[in-house]
Formats: C-alpha cells, structure tokens, sequence
C-alpha cells in the first residue's frame, strides 16, 4: 500500500517563483513555479490516452497566480501562462518534492536534446 502524505503547510512565494509545502512527516520541499508548471498531471503535459509528454519550453518565467483546494486531496494549480488544467494530489506534490533533482535533471535532458529553452 502507497503511503498518504498530506501537507501541513502550503506557502507560495510569488516574488522567488516558489511553492513551499511542509508534509505531516516533517517533509519540506521548496518547488519552484516552472517545475511544477513542466511537470503539471494535466492529460496535455502529462501525455495520458497514448500520448507521449509533450516537453514543456519557455516556462523559465512563470508563475502560480491562483491555488484552489480541491476536495481534501488535491489543489489545482493556476499559472500565469494560462496553464489551468492539473490537479496536483498531495501524494504527487510530495513525490514532485522527493525526486526533485532527478526529475530536474531529466527535463533539461530533454530540452538539451530537443534543442529547446527554459526561456520565453
């Protein structure tokens, strides 16, 4: 069974462009707007229905301009760029925060080889 992690505290920091959880384990993750924007679970990024992911560019600027609870699971994050389609369960945010790096490391894989850019 897949542990539950639910957030203590949810911080956005618009001027550093970064979200701030605490988790009830004692998790803290600091994510910034862009990672959580190149990594939204929306269908369109995400590539659900036999899509591939569709490689996120020129997100290097944006930002959360909203945060909605969604039920006692989820929020849906609002960016600045119009992105309004991801519900980003807790569970996600937290994986999101524990392999922060990786994923990181990943997506500038991709954009290096796709000859892509974080910026606009």
């Amino acid at each position: 069974m897949t542990q539950s992690h639910h957030p203590t505290e949810i911080t956005l920091h618009r001027e550093r462009r970064v979200l701030e959880l605490a988790f009830d384990d004692g998790a803290r993750f600091q994510l910034p707007c862009e990672y959580l924007r190149v990594y939204s679970p929306s269908a369109d990024v995400a590539g659900y229905h036999n899509k591939t992911p569709t490689l996120q560019v020129g997100k290097e600027q944006v930002n959360i301009s909203d945060i909605v609870q969604v039920g006692l699971y989820a929020v849906k994050l609002f960016f600045d760029d119009g992105h309004k389609s991801g519900v980003y369960t807790w569970n996600y945010l937290y994986e999101l925060g524990a392999n922060h790096d990786a994923n990181w490391a990943t997506y500038l894989a991709r954009l290096e080889q796709s000859g892509q850019s974080r910026q606009a």
